[in-house]
């Protein structure tokens, strides 16, 4: 059995565990993950099948237009506020959880930065990583 990826939000009222990986880690620096995260960019992993996260306890939501024009639904733990995952409405079977609400955050591993156009100056991020100016092409 493959070591499940686990985590939650930081009081622990929100829990998700899902035995799929990813199919992207990113690093995303455009505006609304800046506003949000109250730093540079966010992170997350991306998994292709929502239906294969377990997800316990009650989340709050809001939607928001991004950039790209797609809505996103932003989840977050109504006891501590802390942000856990996110979906898209053009693409409901697609989840994309925190990478620091991982359990074990070591476990994510980027490989791109998307909306690199939107970067600050004083949030330098891997040189190593491949940037895109908005979302990569699908």
């Amino acid at each position: 059995m493959k070591d499940p990826y686990t985590g939650g939000c930081a009081c622990g009222a929100i829990r998700y565990e899902t035995t799929s990986e990813p199919i992207v880690e990113i690093h995303c620096q455009c505006r609304d993950c800046q506003r949000r995260s109250g730093t540079g960019h966010s992170s997350y992993l991306t998994f292709a099948q929502r239906s294969e996260m377990r997800i316990s306890g009650e989340a709050t939501s809001w939607r928001v237009i991004g950039e790209s024009g797609n809505q996103k639904i932003h989840a977050f733990c109504p006891v501590c506020g802390a942000p856990v995952y996110l979906t898209f409405a053009a693409m409901p079977d697609l989840i994309a959880v925190h990478a620091a609400s991982l359990d074990d955050p070591s476990r994510f591993k980027p490989s791109i930065i998307t909306y690199g156009i939107r970067a600050q100056a004083w949030d330098v991020m891997d040189p190593s990583l491949r940037i895109f100016d908005k979302m990569p092409p699908g």
